[in-house]
């Protein structure tokens, strides 16, 4: 898959912006703060519902507009699909598929992308809401219905939690609380889902993590991921949790669904009294993270800034070699966003390698000779939200 068409309308610092793209790599250069990362921070949009540079949607929307407009054109083999979001200022967004009304979380099933940016740091150094993101992310792109999945936990544990609130407030017992039971059973049925989904992406992950890393460093530092259950016993609270799954990662830490869920049960029946205490939810995978390993160490706290660096790209490029795997769409469009910077020539040059197979290469960067030679194809020149120049790189 790639996109052949970009369109923006009031999108961050765009008032109206067009931009034709073609297979292969494109640079997008110029000063920091002229919208380079904006550009491509769109298309992330499309595919993941979100922005990897802010929580909310307020950011997006052009000062003094209601709401902004994102169009791409995308083509898959012979096939093409316009997908339009609309972000709304106040009021739910829109979205449609070649002209017809879709609801957005349809889009991740058409694009597909997979963008690396110096934010992602966090998910090494950072808190288990990001990781949970990564992988949420990644599982929504894969299998879109997921997404209604996490919709509809998220609603029940606000809901849960609201009924917790207004017990500690009341003084009431959690044997004055049988609603409490329904929503714990609703909960149980969607929470189990998400958990065991992660858990298996957790185990794919492990191969084309190992191999990307190597790719990026030429060092085998045996990068591995383990997921931290709270149903298990794990505190997210923690600074130092406990890896739920074995060490050679060919098991995910539980069973089947049933098995799962009985073990969710389980632990809000341990947790009841402590959660009317704290008027919240302590067991679920809203809290649960993912233990990141570096040579059987804990990569947070014991990575150096340069491998905390590879192991979130590897991460990333791990993700895109499994969406190219399993995708009937293709290859998922790569972006990289201001990361040359930060690395030395070789590994630059090792990055170029590792993504030289990929069907489409979006590159941001404030200076061009920071980008390797093979990924300049065709340059683009963004200056104050305009595209001002377009070249291919022998022009």
């Amino acid at each position: 898959m790639h996109v052949e068409r970009l369109s923006l309308t009031d999108y961050r610092n765009y008032a109206r912006a067009e931009l034709e793209l073609t297979p292969g790599a494109t640079v997008l250069v110029g000063r920091n703060g002229q919208g380079k990362t904006n550009l491509v921070e769109s298309i992330g949009y499309l595919a993941t519902l979100g922005s990897h540079r802010v929580s909310g949607d307020q950011a997006l929307v052009r000062a003094g507009a209601d709401a902004a407009i994102v169009r791409a054109l995308l083509a898959h083999g012979d096939r093409r699909v316009l997908a339009e979001l609309q972000i709304n200022r106040q009021g739910a967004n829109k979205a449609q598929l070649n002209r017809s009304p879709a609801k957005p979380r349809d889009l991740p099933r058409y694009v597909h992308s997979v963008l690396f940016a110096p934010e992602d740091l966090a998910i090494v150094r950072g808190e288990p809401s990001v990781r949970r993101r990564l992988l949420d992310e990644l599982l929504v792109q894969r299998a879109p219905r997921l997404a209604g999945v996490m919709g509809d936990y998220d609603r029940v544990l606000k809901q849960r939690n609201t009924l917790l609130k207004s017990a500690r407030a009341r003084g009431l017992r959690a044997d004055a609380l049988p609603t409490l039971d329904i929503w714990d059973e609703r909960l149980v049925a969607l929470g189990s889902e998400i958990i065991d989904q992660r858990v298996a992406l957790i185990g794919e992950l492990a191969e084309p993590l190992q191999a990307a890393y190597r790719s990026i460093v030429d060092a085998d530092h045996g990068p591995a991921v383990r997921p931290v259950l709270s149903i298990d016993g794990a505190d997210p609270d923690d600074a130092m949790p406990e890896a739920s799954a074995p060490d050679d990662g060919q098991e995910g830490a539980t069973g089947p669904t049933g098995a799962t869920a009985e073990r969710f049960a389980t632990a809000l029946r341990a947790h009841r009294s402590r959660e009317l205490e704290r008027g919240l939810t302590l067991a679920g995978p809203h809290r649960d993270d993912a233990l990141l390993l570096l040579n059987g160490l804990p990569a947070k706290g014991y990575a150096s800034h340069g491998e905390s660096w590879s192991f979130a790209l590897a991460l990333r490029l791990a993700s895109a070699e499994l969406l190219r795997r399993d995708s009937a769409t293709g290859d998922p469009v790569l972006i990289l966003d201001d990361v040359f910077a930060e690395l030395d020539r070789l590994r630059r040059e090792r990055l170029a390698g590792a993504i030289a197979g990929f069907e489409q290469v979006l590159v941001t960067a404030a200076v061009l000779e920071d980008v390797p030679a093979p990924l300049t194809d065709r340059i683009v020149h963004i200056e104050a939200g305009r595209i001002v120049e377009s070249e291919a790189a022998d022009a």
